[in-house]
């Protein structure tokens, strides 16, 4: 009953349900009202987003996915546990699902908590071929909530998806709106000085780079649970109710800033594993992630859930309130965010600093970029990484690093690089949550050294909008080869300017926080501009996965990879299974 009233509050349809643990869905062409445009899209069982799928851990679920479109699809299990045919990836996993055909998932639930479904074929995902996941724990929750709602936020454009993508390798800013202004450039003038203001420009028009390179994709339209801003999708409560809401990231390249004016956020649940309760007024949750948060709104008056984009370029929006109908103020959007020579800080060549669990650029008080001085910008057009290995060192001696306004004082996160000019802060001055904040509830695996250490570079080329692993795309590389039973540190080395959500198939990421068994357990790591991020994994799980960032046009430009786990109970595995047709996201 508990899981008809949640999907009814989200007007979305239940699956349709047989016998115990079956469930059937549909994938057609669906229409997509955002209250600004209207687009053909893809749903399942007639909508998007689909229907709320709700589990109970222990069970054996089989679920029957018959498509209806005229070309090939797939359901991946968005960070479940399964066997690796389940995992629902063409080209790894299995061949895809044909025109007309059903097919049927088979696996059991071994775990609780939030998490969704989506196409892993071409562009459906971004269409809107997704839903949500909720799995029931088999003993009581370590937290207390009365009721409970699916926040599934995306990024609608009006652009087909095929079309965003021609645009971007045509144009790589081809959407950017907020690129910097001649009142801006007065602006820095005035605050900075002349000289300085046209060492800084002059700067970043040598790299070919532009402080606003913060999101590729921007003019969309956020929407929560299918409604758009206008439309205000509404959750209702009683006063002094606990309320679970579990906030879903099922954007296509959209990072979302949260908060609820009015509201303390207590987050509970980082990609449906229990943590450390953690008391916030705003997050940051990346493309793929979630987030589970208990709030208690005590007064009868309407709050708003407000969801602004990690670049100030659009935003979505919701409301709590004791009645349908009710609304409260819409906050307005912030400044844009800029970027900073900071977030250069993980290119080849750049020193970073010592720091548990991570490995930052250290720009220190005068912002100096230790192993930069003497970079030659004539040879890094286009930021090629591949290229940028025998760069000459010997032509920017003389570059006055300090002038290159970075922030100075304010907030710090060392997730971020020191400088950097993504560092999130709360829009009313109190605690923004950051990866540092994330502890287990309970370790799940025993705490031990790992094995060995892979690093993967993520690379990029902006001005061709090619994204690659260690400067290679995935038709040209390589498979990741690991045996199971080791345990795997990963580390990440973001020689690029954007954001990458990297998401691991069939197998939990450890993000390495510095907290040893209490770091936390997730699907989805971020790692920011200019920083080396961490995590390790337990190869418990045979077969062939997808290892890739989860932003759906850097994906498709090739950042990917694919995972081989050799050995193990079941040792048919992937050796014997390369199938054939195209791995998800347009790869």
């Amino acid at each position: 009953m508990k899981g008809t009233l949640i999907a009814c509050a989200l007007g979305l349809l239940l699956p349709t349900i047989g016998l115990a643990g079956e469930y059937n869905l549909t994938v057609d062409r669906v229409e997509i009202d955002t209250g600004d445009f209207i687009k053909k899209g893809v749903g399942y069982n007639g909508k998007s987003p689909g229907p709320v799928l709700r589990f109970k851990e222990g069970e054996e679920v089989s679920i029957n996915v018959t498509n209806n479109l005229d070309e090939t699809t797939s359901i991946h299990w968005h960070g479940l546990i399964l066997p690796f045919q389940q995992d629902g990836v063409p080209g790894i996993s299995f061949p895809g699902i044909k025109p007309g055909e059903t097919f049927t998932y088979n696996f059991p639930i071994t775990q609780s908590g939030t998490y969704w479904f989506h196409s892993h074929s071409g562009f459906q995902e971004p269409e809107g071929a997704f839903g949500s996941i909720i799995i029931e724990p088999k003993g009581r929750e370590p937290f207390r909530y009365d009721r409970e709602y699916v926040v599934q936020l995306t990024d609608k454009h009006p652009h087909s998806s095929e079309r965003v993508m021609r645009n971007l390798k045509v144009t790589p800013d081809y959407y950017n709106r907020e690129q910097q202004t001649v009142g801006e450039f007065f602006s820095d003038v005035s605050e900075n000085g002349f000289l300085n203001t046209v060492k800084d420009r002059l700067a970043w028009g040598d790299m070919r780079m532009m402080k606003a390179d913060v999101e590729d994709l921007q003019g969309f339209t956020g929407m929560i649970n299918g409604k758009g801003p206008k439309q205000n999708w509404t959750g209702i409560f009683e006063p002094g109710e606990r309320i679970r809401l579990r906030f879903i990231n099922s954007s296509a390249m959209t990072y979302f800033d949260i908060r609820i004016p009015g509201l303390n956020m207590t987050v509970v649940q980082a990609d449906g594993n229990n943590v450390q309760p953690v008391n916030v007024d705003e997050f940051r949750i990346g493309v793929a992630e979630t987030y589970d948060v208990i709030v208690r709104p005590k007064d009868e008056q309407a709050y708003t859930i407000f969801a602004e984009s990690m670049g100030r370029s659009g935003y979505a929006r919701a409301t709590l309130a004791p009645e349908e109908g009710m609304e409260a103020p819409v906050p307005g959007l912030r400044e844009p965010a800029r970027l900073t020579m900071a977030d250069m800080g993980g290119m080849p060549g750049m020193d970073h600093g010592d720091m548990p669990g991570m490995d930052h650029g250290d720009m220190g008080a005068a912002n100096e970029m230790a192993g930069m001085s003497g970079m030659d910008h004539s040879q890094m057009k286009g930021m090629d990484q591949p290229e940028m290995q025998d760069m000459d060192h010997s032509t920017m001696a003389n570059m006055d690093h300090g002038s290159m306004m970075m922030p100075e004082g304010g907030a710090s996160d060392p997730f971020y690089a020191n400088g950097s000019g993504l560092v999130p802060t709360a829009a009313n001055g109190g605690k923004f949550l950051s990866y540092a904040d994330l502890k287990a509830q309970k370790p799940l695996y025993e705490e031990r050294e790992p094995t060995r250490e892979i690093e993967l570079r993520l690379t990029g080329n902006m001005e061709r909008y090619t994204w690659s692993i260690n400067g290679v795309k995935y038709e040209d590389a390589d498979a990741i080869r690991l045996k199971y039973g080791e345990r795997v540190r990963f580390k990440f080395v973001n020689e690029t300017m954007m954001t990458h959500p990297m998401h691991l198939h069939g197998m939990w990421s450890i993000l390495d926080v510095g907290a040893g068994q209490w770091n936390p357990i997730k699907h989805t790591v971020s790692v920011q501009p200019g920083t080396t991020v961490y995590m390790e994994t337990e190869v418990d799980a045979p077969g062939q996965w997808a290892f890739h960032c989860h932003l759906t046009y850097h994906m498709a430009a090739g950042m990917f990879r694919k995972v081989i786990v050799e050995g193990g109970p079941d040792s048919t595995q992937a050796a014997s299974s390369e199938q054939s047709g195209n791995v998800g996201g347009g790869v």
